[in-house]
């Protein structure tokens, strides 16, 4: 096996030409002709993960987010990016993301989302040629009030809090989503219909909004996370025999913490 065949399978179910600009999405470290006995599915790749990827003898690493966005100036350990880089190459290690790409396909993060609240008719809020493009929009099975919804949101993500716009008057029958940062996409969110609109990293004036629209922060993390076993599931139906795994330290890798 090489890292050439577990991206090959990652980029049929999201192909890198999808991805941002400004996105470095892909491989970022080693060789697609490198071996690969062992991969480890992340969420981002930090010196911890590395170091789980060395204890279960895992020589690839793929993550959502990509460990490199932009040039190095310097590779030193006192950096975070640099420490990961130096433990990733000293380990012969592969890293490897799939981020605005897998946030681009239905199949993804934002569809993802859509999913675990059980919507129908499920589409792409921004849509682009070929029909992908970021974020999702659905209905609900059924209209519910909106403190309802805020309530099944949180139980969906498994939230102890969200931080949400004053609630719709009116009961919720469409909702719109986009993992991650997606306060640039509220506009598509009303244009779509949808009484409510999901992503994380939403700043304070986002949250005035019409009397028949509402916004909701679950976080970027939370909001993106299930990415993680999409991957996994990817590389294990295509290798039902090879040793692929998901970080052990997945549940407490969110940087954000709670009070």
């Amino acid at each position: 096996m090489t890292v050439r065949d577990i991206a090959s399978v990652i980029e049929e179910f999201a192909p890198l030409s999808l991805q941002e600009s400004w996105d470095n999405s892909g491989l970022c470290i080693g060789s697609p002709d490198q071996e690969v006995h062992g991969v480890l599915v992340g969420f981002d790749c930090t010196p911890e993960l590395v170091d789980e990827a060395v204890a279960c003898g895992a020589d690839m690493i793929v993550t959502h987010h990509p460990l490199i966005f932009g040039g190095l100036k310097k590779i030193a350990p006192e950096d975070l990016v640099g420490e990961t880089v130096i433990k990733a190459v000293s380990a012969g290690i592969a890293i490897y993301a799939a981020h605005t790409n897998a946030d681009k396909v239905l199949g993804g993060v934002s569809g993802a989302m859509a999913r675990k609240l059980g919507l129908l008719n499920i589409q792409v809020l921004d849509p682009e040629e070929g029909g992908c493009g970021l974020g999702a929009v659905g209905d609900l099975p059924e209209p519910v009030a909106s403190e309802d919804f805020i309530a099944s949101v949180k139980a969906a993500f498994a939230l102890s809090s969200i931080r949400c716009s004053r609630p719709v008057e009116g009961m919720v029958s469409r909702v719109a989503m986009c993992g991650g940062s997606g306060g640039s996409m509220i506009g598509s969110a009303i244009s779509s219909g949808a009484q409510a609109y999901i992503c994380g990293d939403i700043s304070y004036h986002r949250f005035f909004t019409p009397k028949d629209f509402m916004v909701m922060d679950i976080g970027h993390f939370e909001g993106e996370v299930e990415i993680v076993d999409i991957l996994f599931s990817l590389i294990t139906k295509k290798f039902p025999n090879f040793a692929v795994r998901t970080s052990a330290k997945l549940a407490s890798s969110n940087p954000v913490f709670y009070f």
